[in-house]
């Protein structure tokens, strides 16, 4: 096999629809636009929504409702796994020392420690949420939970 003979699979490539080229080719006189009008011309189209100067369905029906989206609490997880791995024994936990560890790097409100993995080293945790879980799997490793 060489470069030269390389080409793609049969029925992979598809014929370029030639448009404008003679009437026998089919696409001819029109190129498949039809007669006339704005949708015939070059650019001619007109935005999604719009409906010829009527009153869009968009700004027809009411508003309803609320979006919390600005205003929601941002939350970084972090799995008891993850712990296990980035922290030696006897180490403070909080959300300095896990995103110098690379564990937490989005702007967040709040860390919270879930349960998931194993932990069978005794850590300190400090002010992070922590789900039932997660505290019960870093108390039975001897660690403690505080704030």
């Amino acid at each position: 096999m060489k470069l030269h003979t390389l080409k793609p699979n049969k029925g992979a490539k598809h014929r370029v629809k030639r448009l404008g080229c003679g009437e026998s080719s089919g696409h001819g006189k029109t190129s498949c636009k039809g007669n006339k009008g704005q949708k015939a011309r070059s650019g001619g189209s007109v935005r999604p929504g719009f409906e010829g100067g009527q009153m869009p369905l968009h700004r027809r029906l009411p508003k309803k409702g609320f979006n919390n989206f600005n205003f929601k609490t941002k939350v970084s997880v972090v799995n008891v796994a993850q712990l296990e791995k980035l922290f030696e024994a006897g180490e403070t936990v909080n959300e300095e020392a896990l995103r110098a560890k690379g564990a937490v790097s989005r702007q967040c409100d709040v860390v919270k420690v879930l349960g998931q993995g194993q932990l069978s080293k005794k850590l300190t945790v400090t002010g992070c949420t922590v789900s039932a879980s997660a505290r019960e799997k870093i108390e039975q490793a001897g660690g403690t939970v505080e704030g």
